[in-house]
């Protein structure tokens, strides 16, 4: 090993946010209602600042306007991540996409979250309640939170993606 590699420190893959630090915006259509509430306590429990922007019941409404409330909370950088949560997620991740440095995953197990974290530093998780049950909504909820992009590997993947 030669002196300039013992003299410099390996370099890091990406952390994931100190949790305590990590603010989150979420918002759902009345199709993800019920998961939604379930994701805030989840992350409170985790003493996580989450902002829900709605909706606030189960009366039918257009998922657009959350979607694009998180997605314009995430792109202003007031927020490091944003979940949306519909009947099937998928109007929801198509429209959280359209704002420039949004990369909203629509994700239906761990792995795929994980993968979506890693490989392209998604910073908004989509979840379709009608598809998923609670228990791999929850698991999918913490790949999300827990891992970290790897940037040395997928930084032009990224730069790609948001040019």
């Amino acid at each position: 090993m030669s002196t300039r590699e013992t003299l410099q420190p390996p370099r890091e893959t990406g952390r994931p946010p100190e949790r305590a630090l990590m603010k989150i915006i979420i918002g759902s259509d009345h199709a993800g209602f019920t998961y939604k509430r379930e994701i805030i306590a989840q992350l409170r429990a985790k003493d996580i600042t989450v902002v829900d922007v709605g909706t606030d019941s189960e009366a039918p409404v257009s998922s657009i306007p959350f979607a694009r409330e998180v997605a314009e909370g995430v792109a202003s950088g007031k927020f490091e991540r944003g979940i949306l949560v519909g009947g099937s997620g998928n109007g929801e991740a198509m429209a959280a996409n359209r704002h420039k440095g949004v990369r909203c995953a629509l994700c239906w197990n761990a792995d795929s979250a994980k993968l979506a974290r890693q490989q392209q530093d998604a910073n908004v998780l989509a979840l379709g309640e009608r598809l998923l049950d609670l228990r791999t909504t929850l698991a999918i909820l913490e790949a999300f939170l827990n891992t970290a992009f790897d940037e040395i590997r997928f930084e032009e993947r990224v730069a790609e993606l948001d040019a």
